[in-house]
């Protein structure tokens, strides 16, 4: 049975703060009944994930990010052929364009959770600001799995 809500945390848990995405997965798998949720890890996203999007109501992708955010950034995601479509790392909205071309219908909701990060060298460990991003992250995504719907979800795009 497929379960109607997907998390998928990637990245490395050897590259220091790009660890982020798996532990968010480690905090909801200790802190939540897991029968409506299916968490999925993997060190990057590639073009068979799009499959894993099939029959969900809503996806939440979970990665670390290097950008000019705040300690995390949540925002509705949409399909888009990206520079990342043909590599072997893609990024979500590319993982959601394949999605829309192998299927022919609309993707389910599809949400990406940046968490801010500050460095990847391998065999590091998280820094002291990825520590407290991942606090902030753990948090953010408590409220969210509390009411698991898109209009809820939708209205937090706004307050992150």
């Amino acid at each position: 049975m497929i379960k109607p809500i997907l998390i998928f945390g990637y990245g490395n848990l050897s590259r220091g703060d790009d660890a982020l995405g798996p532990l968010l997965l480690e905090h909801i798998e200790s802190h939540f009944d897991l029968s409506n949720i299916e968490l999925l890890n993997d060190f990057q996203l590639q073009i068979e994930h799009a499959l894993d999007l099939e029959q969900r109501s809503l996806v939440l992708f979970v990665d670390a990010s290097v950008a000019n955010i705040d300690s995390l950034n949540f925002s509705q995601l949409t399909a888009a052929r990206d520079k990342s479509y043909t590599t072997h790392a893609m990024s979500p909205a590319a993982v959601i364009a394949v999605y829309v071309s192998i299927k022919k219908q609309t993707p389910p909701p599809c949400f990406l959770l940046s968490i801010k990060a500050e460095s990847m060298e391998l065999g590091e460990g998280l820094s002291s600001t990825a520590e407290y991003n991942l606090q902030q992250a753990s948090l953010f995504v408590d409220r969210l799995l509390q009411q698991p719907n898109l209009t809820h979800w939708l209205q937090q795009t706004t307050q992150s």
